[in-house]
């Protein structure tokens, strides 16, 4: 720990989503320490040090770990999370990384692995995991439950067309920090298009729900002349025997069922629906509605907050800096549940290039 106890922080890719999300957060609490941020652009680093006060700034995110950090954001693209994750723990330090976790499923589950070797704490940046409609859909699953769970859909769209075309931006963006087109239209770094860019979100939430694990995927993607895919029509075999329906569309921006023009952004259209040999639960994150029903008489349409569904990712920084300070926070978005994600996103590529289903290897 730094002077006074505060958790002494780098930021490794400190670009225009850390710049809006993660750093600001880290900033305002009085036991962070802004140490290092790692970015390859030399006048938004001197930027990144004037509005923030970081005491290093470099291209080289080996720098950063030789300052006796306590913990790592990692917002570098997707490509690189392995190493720089990887390269975080070895060094001591807890890490919250972005979405998605890795590429590849391998390095996934090291990186789980490696966390629980070193007592790090591995928190990725699945903000819906702690917005209210998933804390009390998580709830009602362990309160009530709808028995064996048989089979899983989740439905999302999201305005993100224009950026998977690289003709466009996103909403609530630092100005200055506009994000690199390739980091969402190159596959080697981004990992594709709008599986990792927005399913993941959405697979880490219900695999979060469930506890499922897949073992089979077959997949087709539509890229409609676009270098990555728009559209992913995902079906999926868990490990129980369960089967899933994962679709994924990028859309048009703007348009939503909740319209709250001074929301930070457009709301995704977003349904995660469960059916269990007892009951169901149906979480509608675009309209705040959140239902389980049983068969033995059990109906409960739970009562949240206005934008409970909305998307926000205040909590996992906050959680970082909470657990690499020994207090009482809960993790909602381990490894192990980025693991199971990468591992439906992986073989989904992999079925949609060969045409066939795929299993997924223990």
């Amino acid at each position: 720990m730094g002077s006074g106890g505060r958790v002494r922080v780098g930021v490794i890719g400190a670009g225009s989503w850390a710049v809006a999300n993660h750093i600001p957060i880290l900033a305002a609490r009085n036991d962070v320490e802004l140490v290092s941020a790692i970015r390859t652009n030399r006048e938004a680093l001197a930027l990144l040090q004037e509005r923030f006060g970081f005491s290093h700034v470099s291209g080289d995110y080996r720098e950063a770990l030789e300052l006796d950090l306590d913990a790592v954001v990692v917002a570098s693209p997707a490509g690189f999370h392995y190493e720089h994750v990887k390269a975080a723990l070895e060094a001591g330090c807890h890490v919250l990384c972005e979405k998605p976790f890795t590429t590849d499923p391998g390095h996934a589950w090291h990186l789980h692995r490696l966390a629980a070797e070193r007592g790090r704490h591995l928190i990725l940046a699945l903000g819906w995991n702690y917005r209210p409609t998933a804390i009390e859909a998580k709830k009602l699953i362990e309160d009530y439950g709808v028995g064996e769970i048989q089979h899983v859909l989740v439905a999302m769209a999201s305005g993100l067309r224009g950026l998977l075309h690289g003709t466009a931006v996103y909403r609530g963006q630092d100005d200055f920090f506009r994000p690199a087109a390739e980091t969402w239209i190159e596959p080697r770094l981004s990992g594709g298009g709008y599986a990792p860019a927005a399913l993941s979100h959405a697979l880490g939430l219900a695999l979060w729900l469930t506890e499922l694990r897949a073992s089979q995927v077959f997949a087709f993607m539509n890229n409609e002349q676009a270098g990555v895919d728009l559209h992913d029509a995902i079906s999926v075999r868990f490990r129980s025997g369960a089967t899933g329906s994962v679709s994924g569309a990028s859309a048009p921006p703007g348009g939503n069922a909740a319209r709250q023009e001074d929301a930070p952004w457009p709301r995704h259209q977003l349904q995660v629906r469960i059916y269990g040999a007892e009951g169901y639960l149906v979480a509608d994150l675009e309209r705040d509605f959140l239902w389980l029903f049983r068969e033995d008489g059990v109906d409960i349409e739970a009562e949240l907050p206005s934008r409970a569904g909305l998307y926000g990712c205040e909590d996992p920084p906050n959680v970082l800096i909470d657990l690499a300070r020994g207090l009482n926070a809960e993790n909602r978005s381990p490894g192990e549940v980025g693991a199971r994600t990468v591992e439906i996103l992986s073989a989904a590529y992999d079925s949609a290039r060969r045409g066939a289903a795929v299993g997924i290897r223990p």
